[in-house]
């Protein structure tokens, strides 16, 4: 595995890297997405649980409270990928299939890494029903079940709910290769991920929620078609190939533009 296959800014030193088997190094890489899209979904989506759920203490945080704990979640959940052994701490399918276009990883490794961000998702969705269990039959507002799992517009227009999610993943994947080109990338680079997310939140999230992640959206989708949640309403499959496709365009988008600008070489 090369050390591009790493996000930028947080690979572990490289004394703690060690020759392994290639098939030891793709188990490696997918217990490491497991574990730290776990984390991310049970943080974020958590959060937002958190928010509108009734009864629940931090009901009505609102906007800024959720956007901070997503930005928090992505900086956990980078710390918790790269300390999993072979740890490569995408946590998102459309980083992961950007970083292959340029180079960055290997067309081989993405099935495996994710096939670990969507069973991670899952998983952390399955915490977050377990967490605020009560909670649920307290709430009687259904589009409220759903949100605390995936995203929906605040308008709903397919082709621009869409647009919105490519240039919000496109600045994500752009900022994001950016930040390892900082000395600073390896020792901060977790924090500036968080805090990128944070950003891209508050600028861009308002239109659609910004999923900017197929997992993160799709894989607490399903769990919600599938848990036993009181009162639960629909999953909205018709919106839910817009948080997919759009961060996977966006995303590669931004890499390109990023490789290009930044003069990258894997």
């Amino acid at each position: 595995m090369s050390a591009g296959s790493y996000l930028p800014g947080t690979r572990r030193p490289d004394s703690l890297d060690r020759s392994r088997a290639r098939e030891g190094m793709v188990t490696e890489m997918f217990l490491g997405e497991v574990v730290g899209t776990g984390t991310l979904i049970l943080l974020g989506d958590g959060v937002v649980a958190g928010v509108l759920l009734n009864k629940s203490k931090a009901q009505n945080g609102g906007w800024i409270v959720i956007t901070w704990a997503w930005g928090m979640a992505v900086t956990f959940g980078i710390l918790t990928s790269v300390a999993c052994t072979g740890g490569v701490a995408h946590l998102n399918p459309a980083v992961t299939i950007a970083w292959a276009f340029i180079g960055n990883t290997e067309w081989a490794d993405v099935p495996q890494i994710v096939a670990g961000e969507f069973l991670g998702a899952m998983l952390g969705a399955l915490l977050v029903f377990l967490a605020y269990m009560p909670h649920w039959a307290e709430t009687e507002d259904p589009g409220l079940k759903l949100a605390v799992h995936s995203t929906g517009p605040a308008i709903r227009n397919y082709p621009l709910n869409l647009l919105t999610e490519v240039i919000a993943t496109m600045m994500l994947t752009l900022c994001g290769l950016a930040i390892g080109q900082h000395e600073w990338a390896d020792n901060f680079g977790a924090l500036f991920w968080g805090l990128l997310v944070l950003s891209l939140g508050l600028s861009l999230g308002g239109p659609t929620g910004y999923a900017m992640n197929p997992a993160r959206d799709l894989g607490p989708r399903i769990m919600h078609f599938i848990l036993p949640i009181p009162g639960k309403g629909s999953s909205d499959w018709a919106y839910s190939m817009i948080p997919v496709f759009g961060p996977l365009v966006g995303g590669t988008l931004g890499a390109f533009i990023a490789k290009a600008a930044f003069d990258l070489h894997f």
